[in-house]
């Protein structure tokens, strides 16, 4: 049984390795990754004033709004995205361990039973 769990884990650690590695897997992580910030980067944001603002103080709300839409938050979102699709594959990988683990359990006869 022991056997069994070493080799159950180390498929787990080769599958989470050619996930993150593998050139095939590498680009359509990207891929995805892609999509997915171009999705959140096109949700607009509204800005909600308790009074209005003055024509200058809205223009300088405006240039801070393009700036960080434009140059600041496209890298991070991408991070961000890239690490939750990264953690989704690693998760499915382990869940994909812990039923062979199950089914390892479940088929071993227990000792002394018949």
């Amino acid at each position: 049984m022991h056997q069994k769990f070493k080799e159950l884990l180390h498929q787990y650690k080769l599958e989470v390795f050619h996930t993150e590695h593998d050139k095939r897997s590498v680009q359509e992580i990207t891929t995805e990754c892609l999509h997915l910030t171009e999705d959140v980067l096109k949700q607009k944001v509204h800005f909600r004033f308790h009074e209005l603002p003055d024509k200058s103080r809205a223009e300088v709300v405006n240039l801070i709004n393009d700036y960080v839409r434009e140059a600041v938050l496209p890298p991070v979102v991408e991070k961000l995205v890239m690490r939750q699709v990264v953690l989704e594959k690693r998760l499915n990988a382990l869940l994909h361990l812990t039923e062979k683990i199950l089914e390892a359990l479940s088929a071993t006869p227990v000792a002394g039973k018949t």
